[in-house]
């Protein structure tokens, strides 16, 4: 059984009951454009309570809001009854709830094309919202009145801006002014949610388009004043004919498909440390410690987004690290092999990449990289330990601090390929040390 035929049969089950029931929001929208829905949300006459008496499995994640999780085969499916919200007084949540119909329902939701129902039994639509005209104008229209809208929850004006971004869709005219008006309040929400959407700009599709909406909103400076701050740092033509910092990042943007979290935050923070490092010295331009400064910004950002301790630790492992393949030619090669074996240098490269495409197009240190990581095998870059602590204790050595240093010289002369097995291992030992044991 399928998502959508588990979900039609919660609102058959439903209708047997008689009460009315729908599929609703994103999954309507995604209909319309042709798009494998990601989750089938339902709408119903039924109260929680009555919902948790017709089926076995359930949560009431949000009851006071009418919300019900209903889980069918193992998967969950929200069910919410039709309610008329009373006042945001916190820009978040309702004061107060009651049940209505389901026009009132419709109406307090957010955008047009969030507002329309599906009667999957019957096969039609119901659009009292003009959704299905804004999807065919390609348009972003908050329902009613925006700042009304807005103001009932603020995460609203970036949710605006990562649905206008992903579906290549213009925000329309109005809803844009209600945004610009209303930027500054967005940070009454929390930061939760705020770095929720800000995460899914980057990795749904259109991150540059997303980002130049935010900019041209006045939510960027907002949200992410570490970026805005990052227009009109002009950069040394010779490495950067594209212009200022903010430029390059939002070029940096456009190169990104789909990625990975920690991927899209690299991109979007490996030069934030270059607005505070900048110097210039007679004709040069320099950013002397960016990369170690972006990472320490990096991070602090992202901790404000609350994004979790793996996301921004990879990130400042990214962004401290960015410049560090074009050292790579000159590396010995039990450093270089240490380098490509590190956690996260696929990612690490694939930043190279995108920022020499968003620059000067010289990709001579990532295509070295590359090449070397292609050739080497993974004996080679991670070989088996020729000597461990016990091999030294038997040696004579008593545990201590040099231990690890003996073991690190001992696999540097083995990544470099001086010895290659215990024996040469114990002779280095005895070389090298022979007078410590």
């Amino acid at each position: 059984m399928s998502q959508r035929e588990r979900a039609i049969a919660i609102i058959k089950r439903l209708r047997d009951e008689g009460y009315e029931s729908y599929l609703a929001g994103g999954c309507v929208r995604d209909f319309l454009l042709h798009k494998t829905p990601q989750d089938y949300d339902i709408t119903t006459s039924a109260k929680p309570a009555e919902v948790q008496r017709l089926f076995p499995r359930t949560i009431p994640v949000g009851a006071q809001f009418g919300v019900v999780l209903v889980i069918i085969d193992g998967f969950p499916f929200e069910v919410a009854s039709f309610r008329y919200d009373g006042p945001y007084l916190d820009g978040r949540r309702p004061s107060h709830v009651r049940y209505g119909n389901l026009q009132e329902d419709i109406l307090r939701r957010d955008f047009t094309i969030n507002g329309m129902v599906y009667d999957p039994i019957e096969d039609r639509i119901i659009d009292l919202v003009g959704g299905r005209a804004d999807i065919e104008r390609r348009r972003i229209r908050a329902i009613g009145n925006p700042r009304d809208r807005f103001e009932e929850d603020r995460l609203r004006m970036v949710r605006a801006v990562r649905l206008a971004a992903s579906l290549g869709f213009d925000i329309d005219d109005a809803t844009f002014k209600a945004i610009t008006e209303l930027a500054g309040s967005v940070t009454r929400i929390s930061w939760e949610r705020i770095g929720e959407e800000v995460s899914r700009i980057l990795t749904e599709g259109g991150a540059r388009t997303g980002f130049e909406l935010l900019d041209a909103s006045g939510l960027l400076q907002v949200v992410l004043p570490e970026v805005e701050a990052m227009k009109g740092v002009e950069q040394s033509p010779d490495y950067h004919p594209e212009g200022d910092v903010f430029t390059h990042t939002l070029l940096t943007l456009g190169q990104l498909t789909m990625p990975t979290e920690t991927l899209a935050y690299g991109c979007l923070l490996h030069d934030v440390g270059k607005p505070v490092c900048r110097r210039r010295e007679g004709d040069r331009i320099t950013f002397y410690g960016h990369s170690e400064k972006g990472a320490e910004m990096a991070q602090a950002v992202l901790k404000r987004l609350r994004r979790g301790r793996v996301v921004w630790e990879r990130v400042g492992y990214l962004v401290r690290n960015h410049l560090r393949h074009t050292q790579a030619p000159k590396m010995r090669l039990s450093t270089l092999k240490r380098f490509l074996r590190e956690d996260g240098i696929e990612e690490l490269l694939e930043l190279a990449r995108i920022d020499a495409l968003a620059a000067s197009g010289d990709l001579r240190y990532y295509r070295f990289c590359k090449e070397r990581l292609a050739a080497l095998k993974t004996e080679e870059i991670r070989p088996v330990p020729l000597l461990r602590g016990r091999d030294l204790i038997g040696l004579g050595f008593t545990p201590g601090p040099v231990f690890a240093d003996i073991l690190q010289q001992i696999e540097d002369a083995q990544l470099s390929g001086e010895i290659h097995s215990r024996q040469e291992a114990i002779e280095w030992v005895n070389r090298y040390y022979g007078n410590r044991g």
